[in-house]
Parts: structure tokens; sequence; C-alpha cells
């Protein structure tokens, strides 16, 4: 059996899906950050005019997931998945989002590094024929995951330095057997990382070393090293995480220069006080499927590494001392 595999943890497709469609929706902060021209839409508020937080979140990620479609120019009916997952419990914003657009649905959680892991499991669909089109789609929003994780947002607690800010935003992608746009050529899939780090204020510093060990793997697999690609973007380290990450690579002996960067320190700009950054299963959805797209569409990249990161806790299993297990999967886009 010739297994579409190269190493111990990448698979090669050997027919790279497409991207045919990218689109964008966040809230308010987002859209006065240092990217907000790359978006499809910004609402004016975090609610929307509905009637909480958590309902505003699924209607974005409907939005997203819409625009996604619509612009794809694929019939619905001719998608054959929807893979979509959140941070609320039980992934209600992509199990609402489901009922709306009525596709078979794959619901997916990998926690921030959820985008990514949709997108490597869509790609297997379609390499693997058991698909002509999928959608992905991923949402976040502050004041939900601040309500489930944290502590109520009308408390007005005192966030930790090295704490990020959860973005209000959701990202969809189509993803099609031919067609043109940017393709889906390899996927790491990584392995649970946990150091013991009990602080659920400094996710970036318990994701690090997931991210680290994937980007090591998918680079011994691909016979690559970080040159190779035009930009390196974690899902969601911040600032703490990122330079971690850089450091725990280069112990290794892995090098990294500017094209090591994370979507939580682009998405917002030091004038926003978000300290160390942006997270969010929402983060590297919305910066991919803007500003990224919009690179590789452009021929400004030619090869990126998206290296999604979660931390896999729970409110409750953080209440009962439990550490941050992290994960990080990598898929790697060419123009």
């Amino acid at each position: 059996m010739n297994l579409k595999r190269k190493g111990d943890n990448t698979v090669i497709f050997a027919n790279p899906p497409v991207i045919l469609s990218s689109y964008s929706v966040v809230g308010p902060m987002e859209g006065k950050g240092p990217l907000a021209n790359t978006f499809d839409k910004i609402w004016a508020d975090t609610i929307g005019g509905n009637k909480s937080w958590e309902v505003a979140e699924h209607k974005m990620l409907e939005e997203a997931m819409q625009g996604a479609i619509n612009q794809s120019k694929v019939n619905t009916n001719e998608i054959d998945y929807m893979l979509a997952g959140d941070l609320t419990n039980q992934i209600i914003s992509a199990n609402f989002t489901a009922r709306r657009l009525g596709l078979p649905f794959i619901g997916l959680y990998g926690a921030c590094s959820t985008m990514a892991l949709s997108m490597a499991v869509g790609s297997m669909l379609i390499d693997g024929q058991f698909a002509r089109h999928v959608v992905t789609g991923v949402s976040s929003h502050h004041d939900t995951a601040e309500r489930q994780y944290r502590n109520p947002t009308e408390q007005g607690g005192q966030r930790a330095m090295c704490a990020q800010w959860t973005v209000t935003g959701a990202g969809s992608l189509v993803l099609g057997q031919g067609g043109q746009g940017p393709r889906i050529t390899a996927a790491t899939i990584g392995r649970v990382i946990d150091y013991g780090d009990t602080d659920t204020n400094n996710m970036g510093s318990a994701m690090a070393p997931a991210v680290a060990d994937t980007i090591l793997k998918h680079m011994k697999d691909m016979n690559r090293t970080a040159a190779d690609y035009d930009l390196i973007a974690s899902g969601d380290l911040g600032s703490v995480g990122l330079n971690l990450a850089k450091e725990l690579l280069k112990r290794s002996g892995l090098e990294t220069k500017e094209e090591f960067t994370d979507c939580g320190v682009l998405v917002y700009d030091s004038s926003q006080d978000t300290h160390a950054g942006g997270s969010g299963c929402g983060c590297s959805a919305v910066v991919f499927a803007g500003d990224i797209m919009q690179k590789l569409k452009s021929g400004e990249y030619k090869r990126v590494l998206l290296v999604g990161s979660g931390a896999l806790h729970s409110p409750t299993s953080a209440l009962q001392g439990e550490s941050v297990p992290s994960i990080g999967h990598a898929v790697c886009i060419e123009a």
C-alpha cells in the first residue's frame, strides 16, 4: 500500500487541494488594527444586534462561511462536507452554523489550532477522493471566551501582561479538487505536548513547545529549512510564545529570521493594549483568510507554513489544577 506520507508525521497530497475562496469577518477592535483593509467585513460592534455574544459569534461564522461559498461560485450541492469548530462549549457556534447551512458536518476541536486542523482534514478528504469540495470555518469572540474561560467581562478584572486578547472574528475557506488558487501541498499533524505549565493567563508559553515540535518535525520530514518558506506563521502564540518558540527552535538547530512570525502578533498593534497580542480560533483564521491569502494570490508569498497552535485545557481542568496540554498542526500552502 502506497501511503501518502513523508517521514514520520507529514502527509503529502498527490493532488493538492486548491483554496478556491476565502472570507473573513471581524469585530470593531480587529477592524482598527493593522490588517483592517484585508478583512471582508468589519462589524460596528461585538453583538451585531443579537441577544447575546454567543449568538453574535455563530452569526459571524455563518457570514464568513456563506461569504466563502458565494465567492467560490461553487453550488452548495457540490460541497460534500462542512468542517468547522470554535471555542465555545460543545462547539455550539459551529453546530448552529451547520444547522443553518444544512451541509454534511464534521465538527472539529483543536482549540486555536482548529483552522489549520480543518485545512489539513479537508485536504485529506479531497486528495483521498472522498469529497469534491469542502468548506472550512472557525470562529472566536472576545466576550464569549472571557465569560467561559476566565472572568465575567462585566467584572473588569486586571489582565496579566502575558495574557492575549481573544480575536472577535471568523474565517472560512472553500477547498476544491481543481481550479485556480493557492494549493495545500502538505500537512503535519502535531502531537500533544505538556511541560506542566498551569498558568492559563500565559497560553503562549504553554503552546510554544508544541509549535516548535511540529515545525521541527515538518522540516525534518520535508528536508527543508525555514529559509524555504516566505512565511512561517504560528496560530496565536502572541509575542511571549513566539519569542520562546524561536528560542526552542534555535536550541534545536533550526535558525529562523523574519520569515517566522505569529498571527496574534500581526492582528493588533501596540497602541491597542492587547498585552501579548491576539488569540482565539478566529485569530489565525482571519489573518490567513485575509492578509496571507491576498499575498499568496499576488505572488508576494510563494510558500507559506501555517502552524495552528492550541491550548487544550478547559475551565474545569484549570480549576482542578491540571496543566495545559498543547498542540500544533501545520499546513503548507503554495502559490
